[in-house]
């Protein structure tokens, strides 16, 4: 099997940096002292009033999770908006293009780097979130859901990244687009919906108090399929129904009102998941299409590597004059 060059270029770099275990020391040790914590509560607890609270592990696992989620909301966009524009920056991927690689090979390999970073966090995290299993309430399908939801959201906001980094030349650029467009999704989608059902609420209200009647219960319409591209409200989602009152739309029109009884809002988090993937796909697939040379002779033949290495060559001569 031939690895991808790239991506173990990319994994040896990362695994003899420094900062990699300072990640892994300052994540994993927020995590055990908030474990510990818990602990030191329910334990203080019961020697008071001889109960236990078994909904405060069930706390555990929510917290432990969501601190996993907004880590990988904000590490992935770091992490991959840098990775091509960074070559860029270095006047490597030129280079890189006149080899026998790939350009997918290109995009693919710094991916896979950030998304196995990403996965080694969620497994140092495993110990943590295991001890919910002492006393039950989840199950490891639960905890395999869990991991199913957290790696496509990492391939989603990765793409985000990977394709603003391929579409500028400077990573501060591709990383201020990246999380731009992540805070759109995530808190635009969100305030859209309840904008709606709100001005849906105050017109509903005059009619009432208009006609002294009862209507239909308010709610934000068609704006509600916005949400299945929201990261954030997925997560939400899949806690809920694991760790909350496991019914994913009471939940929904608690927040934005009543939702329409479909195949979608029934089945909301393998859509959403489903859309997202198809989304990480499509942008993946733009980034190494942004990146791919494709420069035309008088016959209309793309021109081989060593052409390209020369042409690079010659201009990086007429920069030095």
């Amino acid at each position: 099997m031939k690895w991808n060059p790239v991506y173990r270029r990319e994994l040896t770099v990362n695994s003899r940096s420094v900062r990699l275990a300072a990640i892994l020391l300052v994540f994993d040790s927020i995590l055990a002292v908030a474990a510990l914590f818990n602990m030191y509560s329910v334990v203080g607890q019961v020697k008071v009033t001889a109960e236990i609270q078994y909904s405060r592990f069930l706390e555990l696992y929510t917290f432990v999770s969501s601190i996993e989620f907004i880590m990988l909301m904000f590490i992935m966009p770091a992490l991959t908006a840098s990775s091509v524009s960074g070559e860029r920056e270095k006047q490597t991927l030129e280079l890189m293009l006149t080899t026998t690689m790939k350009p997918r090979e290109i995009i693919l390999g710094k991916l896979f780097s950030a998304l196995t970073m990403m996965l080694l966090l969620a497994v140092s995290a495993l110990p943590i979130q295991s001890l919910v299993f002492v006393y039950g309430g989840i199950t490891i399908t639960d905890m395999a859901m869990l991991f199913v939801c957290h790696g496509i959201v990492a391939a989603f906001t990765g793409g985000i990244g990977m394709f603003y980094s391929s579409l500028f030349k400077r990573s501060t650029i591709a990383t201020v687009c990246a999380y731009a467009t992540i805070v759109l999704l995530a808190a635009g989608t969100y305030a859209v919906n309840v904008f709606a059902y709100r001005m849906d609420m105050n017109e509903l209200n005059s009619y009432l108090n208009a006609l002294n009647a009862s209507v239909r219960q308010p709610s934000s319409g068609g704006f509600i399929y916005l949400l299945l591209l929201n990261p954030a409200i997925t997560f939400l989602a899949v806690i809920t129904r694991q760790a909350g009152s496991g019914n994913v739309r009471l939940a929904f029109e608690q927040w934005f009102g009543a939702q329409p009884d479909n195949a979608v809002t029934a089945n909301w988090i393998p859509v959403s998941l489903l859309l997202q993937l198809l989304a990480a796909v499509v942008l993946i697939a733009a980034a190494v299409h942004t990146i791919t040379p494709v420069h035309q002779g008088k016959k209309g033949s793309k021109k081989t590597g060593v052409k390209r290495l020369r042409e690079y060559i010659r201009n990086e001569r007429r920069r030095a004059c």
